[in-house]
């Protein structure tokens, strides 16, 4: 089977990095893999060094907005990219696209007009509230040729929305972890420590992603200080960096919000690392505050290392997460409940051993990439026709219709 694997850009994101972890153990005997991507960003270079055949095409300037000045410019790059996707897909003749996000869906869907060739739509978010919904959903409805994979029920759902007969075209398919990669180790905290001349016996707090309101860097900054009157030797790591130019505002405002806590001797920002592994299993606690997450790979692969996380109930993470059992969940946007659970967690150590251990054992069962990638591979043979494996706690959504 050929499959045209469309990204519609070419940073390396969450559903970047899940992309590259498919190709990556894609079986070549029974598939023939293509991406088309901007080649902008470092998607393009990560998907060569597979060894996987690799296209460019022009960068999807598509986001979802309320301003209309924005929204024309928008449906003008919308319209460039449909057209060079078109061409790409008639030279390429693929049996099977598969869009990595709803903006690529909806190219794709759109591109794929007469051809006949079924389209995926990956959906690796919760579907925002936009006056576009309906059309999105109307879409995904009566194009015959379109099935969906969510990453969470909970994304699932949210795409579905009250379209009831959209049901029977969505598969949850969960995230796995290479647990080859993501593993507990002894020496990564003295490693990580003697990096950054921190205190190995001082408990180290983290928190990973792109730097973005949304993950709630800002929120757990303003509620470190409580947690420092407590542990005032305990050490904030911030890892990751902003990708927009909205963003890098974010950063400056976050290097402002350290400044005016007086705070600067407790907190580091990392910016990008390539040890991410590293950093999550040095780390003591990981924090995930974000105010909406599908299914949250920095959450899967930090249990896997068998690191404590204390993450926002939010979207899909409870799917990930039993709350005091392999892990513990608070509340959105409440410093006080975050502050006081860090200080609960940092302050026990058997509780953090029980969920640590709890977390990596769930990941092993339910969240594994063996698990993932064999649920994947039926999916393409049996056109989205075979229910996946999930976990007993969490019901997988049915997928009725096979690939025309």
């Amino acid at each position: 089977m050929k499959i045209l694997f469309y990204n519609h850009t070419g940073q390396i994101g969450g559903a970047e990095r899940l992309l590259l972890t498919i190709l990556a153990r894609l079986d070549r005997t029974a598939f023939d893999a293509t991406v088309i991507c901007p080649d902008s960003g470092g998607l393009p270079k990560a998907v060569a060094e597979l060894g996987i055949r690799n296209e460019a095409l022009s960068d999807l300037k598509a986001r979802f907005t309320w301003r209309v000045d924005n929204l024309v410019r928008y449906l003008k790059s919308f319209a460039q990219v449909i057209r060079e996707l078109r061409k790409q897909i008639i030279s390429i003749e693929p049996d099977l696209i598969h869009a990595n996000s709803v903006r690529a869906g909806l190219a794709a869907t759109i591109a794929t007009l007469g051809l006949g060739k079924p389209v995926v739509w990956h959906i690796h978010d919760l579907l925002p509230r936009h006056p576009f919904n309906p059309l999105i959903r109307a879409m995904g409805l009566f194009a015959p040729r379109t099935k969906v994979i969510a990453v969470a029920q909970a994304s699932g759902d949210r795409f579905v929305g009250h379209v009831r007969g959209l049901r029977r075209r969505v598969t949850v398919i969960r995230n796995g972890v290479d647990r080859g990669i993501f593993h507990p180790s002894q020496t990564a905290k003295r490693k990580i420590c003697t990096e950054l001349r921190l205190d190995e016996s001082a408990p180290v707090i983290g928190i990973i992603g792109r730097l973005t309101p949304s993950k709630g860097q800002l929120e757990l900054l303003r509620a470190f200080p409580r947690v420092l009157r407590e542990f005032p030797n305990a050490t904030l790591l911030i890892a990751g960096a902003p990708a927009f130019n909205q963003e890098h505002e974010y950063l400056v405002t976050l290097n402002q919000t350290v400044s005016e806590l007086g705070i600067s001797d407790r907190v580091r920002v990392l910016g990008s690392r390539n040890d991410v592994p590293e950093i999550m299993q040095a780390l003591d606690l990981l924090v995930i505050n974000s105010v909406s997450e599908a299914c949250c790979l920095v959450a899967l692969e930090a249990m896997a290392c068998g690191t404590p996380v204390l993450a926002t109930r939010v979207g899909g993470t409870p799917e990930i997460i039993e709350h005091e059992k392999s892990g513990w969940l608070v509340p959105v946007r409440n410093e006080n409940v975050l502050a006081s659970s860090i200080i609960k967690l940092i302050g026990q150590a058997d509780l953090r051993a029980r969920l640590a251990e709890n977390g990596k054992q769930r990941i092993a069962t339910y969240f594994n990439v063996n698990r993932y990638m064999s649920d994947l591979h039926n999916y393409y043979l049996h056109g989205g026709d075979k229910p996946p494996a999930a976990a007993p706690e969490v019901q997988p959504a049915r997928s009725e219709a096979k690939f025309a």
